[in-house]
């Protein structure tokens, strides 16, 4: 059921890092709060919960009225698959309310061994377009957390398009890539933000032309005032930022939230305490309002650290002091002579809880009187329950001392507290997962090659690859053209399709009609949008495959074939099994960051129309290349990943995939010589990596 159908505030929901934030999130008002567990989660560094801590975590959540989403949010490895379904198992026992995952191999597994509990798309996959959440949900997702770069008549667009449950981003940082499509921190310190291990590189200093030298720093995001339009707009679960953030932040955070949520209106000095506590620069609502460019920039200043002065801190800590009293019950209380005095007490749900003392005495002076009784029983300060409702039934000249009253109050609330906090385990059936042995037949024993270019200008050497993609922005006569002098041409889709899909559904249309029915999808939005026009759709590295589940989800799912993450090692892709082809990214600039703000547009002038690749510029003196492609751009690497020399290390793949960028027409044709001969040549110039490939990531 949607907010904006039924006039329902939409869910406020609060980031928990540890108990302290858990607690200051419930008791500030917190409708649900996500939180990680020990283990894969995306804010690894946080204090999380372990084993016990989580089940204290449910139990006071639950008996508070509060659900608990645990994300299981990070990225898997083959041997990691087996661990993070008996964390599912577990969490299932207590059980939470929700799971997040951005792995589509333990969303597979997840599926087959506990149907009956909900999963959430985590903002970690990417979604951003009606097709793409379309995809999510048609698979059995129950709710998806949008990309933070959408406006909000793009949400709106894609809450019409489709019934299932929307959760946005309302308050807190913003990454300057699009999240799950960031490898910068992974390519430059093999700390990967796919593993909860991001090191923000981007708070450093990069400079792009004309921009403010912090061109990859964006302020953080505030829409609490208007929470309202983003319940308009279909988004059902407001989601504050911050599991690494302090429990001051997240109670002032959730306080305003609530009330914004419940039509209140914000205390100024809120207001002002919650950004002193942690803003850069200020907020911004750009994304959301679709308004780009160097107002959405921003740094963490010395104003901003010193303002969170100690007595700011004490002021918030004041909204968590206190129990919340959030629960409304009903009490009975009976007293008749001969008989038990007896206390009941009911919450909305249909939860009763008792509590008895032996019959009452005669009174010796003044009797008992249902004054006193609702006055004492109304008494539930310290606890999360409200006195909705008290009747008495009394029998005359009967005495029950206050104390009793008081005894049994809490006797009752305890067990109600109990009871409500016990749910019935959602069941859990550990499934087995054997996936076929990979096997590969490649032509005459070489590694057949698919190279990506950036434009319609394509070497000679191109023509031996068994595929070329071609920008989509290809005009069909050029697509005709290259297909008749012997390129077999597919079309590269973006991975940024913010509020494209119209356009790029015609574009689509029209290479078919030139005969061009391959595409390449880095996004499962684009490979959905592709897959209902009937197109055969080749998996992109973007995807972020990295285990043999997620290959078996993609193939149902009806790709071709896929390429794996460049973040795997050499020797973990190698073990993966299943029967869909699969390839590697062997050469290029590998696209550090996915962003929606240009960096190169920070500047007073704003978009620079560049005719070639502007460069980011670190701390270091260090180049990194920006190109513009679909809705977004790409930050790319400083030096092109190269391994022309190591093919013969390169198993169990079915082809090897070089992606051109900056290069000239010229050195394209030599690079694809050297991989194409194979035979151990180095480039002739200049500095190279090897990613990942042979150290892989790092463990969180």
């Amino acid at each position: 059921m949607n907010c904006n159908e039924t006039n329902i505030a939409p869910e406020v929901l609060a980031p928990a890092g540890g108990p302290e934030s858990l607690q200051a999130a419930v008791r500030a008002g917190a409708d649900a709060v996500y939180l990680g567990a020990s283990a894969f989660s995306a804010r690894a560094n946080a204090q999380n919960f372990d084993g016990q801590a989580l089940k204290e975590a449910v139990s006071y959540c639950h008996a508070r009225g509060v659900k608990v989403y645990l994300a299981l949010n990070t990225l898997l490895q083959e041997n990691e698959l087996l661990p993070a379904l008996e964390l599912l198992q577990y969490a299932c026992t207590l059980p939470v309310d929700a799971v997040l995952v951005q792995d589509m191999g333990l969303f597979l597994l997840a599926r087959a061994c506990a149907p009956g509990m909900p999963m959430h798309a985590s903002t970690q996959m990417s979604l951003h377009t009606p097709a793409g959440v379309r995809a999510a949900y048609e698979a059995g997702m129950a709710r998806v957390v949008l990309s933070r770069e959408m406006s909000l008549n793009e949400i709106a667009g894609v809450h019409a398009a489709c019934p299932v449950e929307l959760e946005a981003f309302v308050h807190g940082a913003l990454c300057m890539s699009v999240s799950g499509q960031c490898y910068f921190s992974s390519m430059l310190g093999a700390r990967s933000g796919n593993r909860g291990l991001c090191a923000q590189p981007c708070r450093l200093p990069f400079s792009a032309p004309g921009g403010t030298g912090h061109d990859l720093s964006l302020k953080d995001l505030s829409m609490i005032e208007r929470i309202g339009e983003l319940a308009k707009a279909g988004v059902v679960s407001a989601k504050i930022e911050g599991r690494m953030k302090r429990p001051e932040y997240v109670a002032a955070a959730t306080h305003a939230c609530r009330l914004a949520a419940d039509g209140q209106p914000l205390p100024p000095d809120l207001m002002r305490n919650l950004g002193a506590v942690f803003s850069r620069s200020g907020f911004t609502t750009g994304y959301l309002d679709g308004r780009l460019g160097r107002e959405m920039f921003g740094t963490r200043t010395k104003e901003d650290v010193t303002g969170a002065t100690e007595e700011v801190f004490s002021e918030l800590r004041n909204l968590y002091r206190q129990e919340c009293q959030r629960v409304p019950v009903s009490f009975r209380l009976t007293v008749h002579a001969g008989e038990p005095v007896c206390l009941s007490v009911r919450d909305g749900d249909g939860r009763e809880a008792f509590a008895q003392s032996p019959p009452p005495e005669a009174a010796r002076n003044k009797p008992v009187t249902e004054e006193r009784c609702v006055e004492q029983l109304r008494k539930t300060g310290g606890t999360p329950f409200l006195a909705q409702e008290v009747s008495c039934d009394l029998e005359d000249g009967l005495s029950v001392p206050v104390s009793l009253l008081n005894r049994l109050r809490r006797e009752a609330l305890e067990k109600l507290e109990w009871l409500r906090a016990v749910h019935e385990p959602v069941a859990f059936s550990m499934k087995p997962f054997s996936p076929t042995p990979h096997r590969v037949y490649p032509p005459d024993g070489k590694l057949p090659l698919r190279a990506r270019f950036a434009n319609a200008s394509l070497p000679e050497a191109a023509k031996q690859c068994e595929r070329v993609y071609l920008p989509y922005t290809t005009v069909p006569e050029k697509l005709a053209a290259l297909q008749e002098e012997g390129f077999r041409v597919a079309l590269d889709l973006p991975r940024g399709l913010f509020g494209m899909e119209q356009a790029l559904k015609q574009r689509l249309a029209e290479a078919r009609d030139a005969g061009v029915t391959h595409v390449w999808a880095g996004n499962l939005g684009a490979a959905a949008l592709a897959k209902e026009l009937g197109m055969t759709v080749h998996g992109g590295f973007s995807l972020n495959v990295t285990n043999s589940a997620a290959i078996e989800w993609y193939a149902a799912f009806g790709l071709a074939d896929t390429e794996l993450s460049f973040e795997l090692a050499l020797s973990a892709a190698a073990a993966l099994g299943g029967e869909l082809p699969r390839g590697l990214v062997l050469y290029g600039r590998l696209p550090l960051m996915l962003t929606r703000n240009c960096p190169a547009a920070n500047s007073a002038k704003g978009c620079l129309h560049c005719t070639a690749a502007p460069e980011l510029t670190d701390r270091k003196g260090v180049h990194f290349p920006v190109q513009c492609y679909g809705a977004c751009s790409e930050v790319l690497n400083s030096v092109p990943l190269w391994m022309a020399d190591r093919l013969a290390e390169v198993k169990q793949m079915d082809f090897g995939v070089l992606r051109f960028t900056t290069e000239t027409q010229e050195e394209q044709q030599r690079i694809l010589e050297a991989y194409l001969r194979a035979d151990g040549t180095p480039p002739a110039q200049g500095t190279f990596t090897r990613g990942l490939y042979y150290k892989g990531w790092v463990m969180g």
